[in-house]
């Protein structure tokens, strides 16, 4: 019984494929958004827009690392 339940929920070839290739968008737009956070920082002197910018960074390398992690789990 629980063999088929387990069955049941088994996403298909084609639905990874998908989330791996939207895994893939989310990794390379973060990224971009990760340099243009890097370009604002370093053309600023206002330390509170330093300050933004670093909390920007390091929320958008939180999120790639997650992105990634997800990426990882759907190859194995």
């Amino acid at each position: 019984m629980a063999e088929a339940s387990r069955t049941l929920f088994r996403r298909t070839d084609r639905e990874l494929a998908e989330e791996r290739r939207d895994l893939l968008e989310g990794m390379r737009q973060t990224k971009l958004s990760i340099n243009q956070a890097y370009a604002g920082f370093n053309f600023t002197e206002d330390p509170d827009l330093i300050e933004s910018y670093v909390y920007e960074i390091n929320a958008l390398q939180a999120r790639y690392s997650y992105l990634l992690r997800r990426v990882r789990a759907l190859g194995e």
